[in-house]
């Protein structure tokens, strides 16, 4: 049976086994694995209020997460949670882990008055395009990638 746990201060070593988690799903190990994360890089971040970070638990394994994020609103005083990252390890998968992720983001975004949780998702990925669509209402948008000069995405 697995737990859904939120990460805070004292969290970082389950952090970077998200991170695994995620490299793997994913299948970008340059992005979350060749340059991991400090834990105090990690304690910072999970310290902040606006960060959640929840990990699916198999005992002492690691075996799926959500990283999201509270943004605050200027059109109107409210708040949205936008879903950065969201993944189960393949072989535990279509046990509803997802699902029970996302439904205990909703519950911390009810707790904190958010008005929606959002997510993005990849044309061709249909299992998470299903899981949405299950949960919530689609809107077709488009998504750009700015590039900064001299950003770090330009460094080697």
């Amino acid at each position: 049976m697995t737990r859904i746990e939120r990460l805070t201060v004292g969290g970082e070593a389950l952090f970077q086994k998200l991170n695994v988690v995620f490299a793997t799903a994913f299948d970008d190990p340059d992005s979350y694995s060749s340059k991991p994360p400090t834990a105090s890089y990690l304690a910072g971040l999970l310290a902040k209020d606006h960060v959640i970070a929840l990990v699916a638990m198999d005992g002492a394994d690691v075996v799926g997460g959500i990283v999201a994020y509270e943004l605050e609103k200027f059109e109107q005083e409210r708040k949205e949670i936008y879903i950065y990252d969201l993944a189960v390890a393949e072989a535990y998968r279509r046990r509803g882990i997802a699902t029970a992720l996302i439904e205990k983001l909703r519950e911390i975004a009810g707790e904190r008055q958010a008005w929606v949780v959002y997510v993005q998702a990849d044309y061709g990925d249909d299992p998470a395009v299903a899981l949405y669509t299950k949960l919530g209402t689609r809107e077709d948008v488009m998504h750009f990638d700015i590039a900064i000069q001299g950003g770090a995405a330009h460094r080697s």
